[in-house]
């Protein structure tokens, strides 16, 4: 199949998606994934009941194959066990959208990626652990952070142009973290800062931070940075929802302090 082309089976279930919606309850949970500067965002809803997926919904803000791939896999996942939902893959999703064009694959690993991170969450309600959130940063420091040193993860930028077209966070520590985040904007469209405060403190570059095309997250801290060898996602904590979620990241600024 050619790189632009999709198959009728894509097309079908980007025009007529099964299980869009929302659902709701104690035995309900709730998975997140995505990127919200190239557009890719899935949510999952799942009620499990007897170790089995009873219901499933989706909403997704993102391109055809985003939705087509979501709408496959709840059809996959509805009436499986927890274990058997878990070992659907992104192929398994493609294979049976009759494939899929090869830039577009990564949707199905975020239909996938949503799905899982809905059943972890699940499970966690049913028998909960000590949460990952700002008390274990604290203590800890983030997650990988060493692991991915120059593989991704850059504690100093001297030349923007690696960057370019790349999807980049950039962590908020003070005015240098804006300056770099605003000459970012000039390599690439995809520029996320993250920050714990409500709002940026006034000042020049905040106003010009806030003015620009990068995706501001309020409220938000770094965990984990995740990947093979390089950095793939993230993971981040929502302080005002008090929750966790997956963004697709290439690289991260996190300057010295």
């Amino acid at each position: 199949m050619k790189s632009t082309q999709y198959s009728d089976k894509v097309l079908d279930h980007f025009k007529n998606p099964r299980n869009v919606g929302t659902l709701e309850g104690d035995d309900v949970a709730v998975g997140r994934v995505g990127n919200p500067v190239c557009g890719d965002l899935m949510e999952f809803y799942v009620k499990i009941k007897d170790g089995k997926i009873e219901d499933i919904k989706f909403k997704t803000f993102g391109c055809g194959s985003a939705i087509a791939t979501a709408s496959m896999i709840t059809e996959l996942a509805k009436g499986k066990t927890v274990d058997e939902a878990l070992r659907i893959t992104r192929k398994d999703v493609a294979d049976e959208l009759d494939g899929l064009p090869p830039i577009k694959m990564h949707c199905s690993n975020l239909a996938a990626d949503a799905l899982k991170n809905a059943i972890e969450h699940y499970r966690t309600k049913q028998k909960p652990e000590p949460k990952k959130g700002r008390d274990v940063a604290e203590k800890k420091g983030i997650a990988g952070i060493h692991e991915f040193m120059d593989q991704g993860v850059y504690t100093e930028v001297t030349d923007f142009s690696v960057f370019k077209d790349k999807r980049t966070m950039v962590i908020d520590r003070g005015d240098r973290s804006m300056e770099v985040a605003l000459e970012l904007t000039k390599q690439t469209p995809r520029v996320v800062f993250v920050t714990q405060e409500k709002k940026m403190a006034a000042g020049e570059l905040s106003e010009r931070l806030s003015a620009s095309n990068v995706k501001i997250l309020y409220e938000s801290e770094l965990l984990e940075i995740r990947g093979l060898k390089t950095v793939e996602k993230v993971l981040i904590h929502d302080l005002n929802e008090d929750e966790e979620y997956e963004l697709f990241i290439d690289n991260i600024v996190i300057l010295k302090d």
